[in-house]
């Protein structure tokens, strides 16, 4: 592909966060002892937390994750290759005033995977809650918002494949707020909520690099 050097490291960079993400949430996870590590049950957020104990006065449970620093590094880390792709990609993606906003809006949200890294749940629950708001609310509404990105631009060419990612990743964001599961859980809703966006840049950057097309477009 025909990307320039900048742009292949930002999608190197998108292909890289969601391993990351997912690869850390599983090894954290399978660390826990009494009670064991559950996708449904659990928050992503107490993979984070530092101390053991009864958490969240809405669904009380036992959290005690003695990996915790490994979660927060690869949260830290997300952050870092989710907004370094962003920016790297800024210009290939296109222009126009709604694909910036939509940049903007997913570039604030990787500021929410660093906030809720840096800031566990039980460390501070006010910053760690916002960075929690800035990933589901303000970085879905930014990927909902790149879905109606001009066909004539790059981020327009996968309108359908961005739509879908950012109507699933919004409903999933109401239920979680809504504390409804619907058969997988409040925890496995959450993930409904917060993995789109990084599959997405995922998806992306595979097909950003095998567009040859790509590299006549100006942005």
């Amino acid at each position: 592909m025909n990307l320039t050097r900048t742009g292949r490291v930002g999608t190197l960079c998108w292909v890289a966060a969601t391993p990351v993400f997912l690869v850390a949430s599983l090894i954290t996870g399978l660390r826990w002892r009494e009670p064991t590590y559950s996708w449904a049950t659990h928050n992503i957020s107490d993979l984070g937390n530092a101390h053991c104990g009864i958490w969240d006065t809405t669904r009380p449970r036992y959290v005690c994750s003695p990996w915790h620093p490994l979660m927060n590094a690869a949260m830290l880390t997300t952050a870092v290759l989710l907004a370094a792709g962003i920016l790297l990609t800024w210009r290939i993606l296109g222009r126009g005033a709604l694909v910036r906003s939509a940049q903007t809006l997913l570039l604030l949200a990787t500021g929410g995977y660093a906030l809720a890294a840096l800031y566990p749940a039980d460390i501070d629950e006010n910053l760690h809650v916002l960075g929690a708001f800035l990933i589901m609310g303000v970085g879905n509404v930014g990927l909902l918002l790149a879905g109606f990105a001009p066909r004539a631009t790059t981020l327009g060419r996968w309108r359908r494949l961005t739509l879908t990612a950012g109507l699933i990743a919004l409903v999933g964001t109401v239920l979680f707020f809504a504390q409804q599961g619907l058969g997988i859980g409040v925890g496995g809703m959450e993930r409904i909520a917060v993995l789109p966006f990084p599959l997405w840049a995922c998806c992306l950057a595979v097909l950003l690099a095998e567009t040859p097309a790509l590299a006549r477009v100006r942005g």
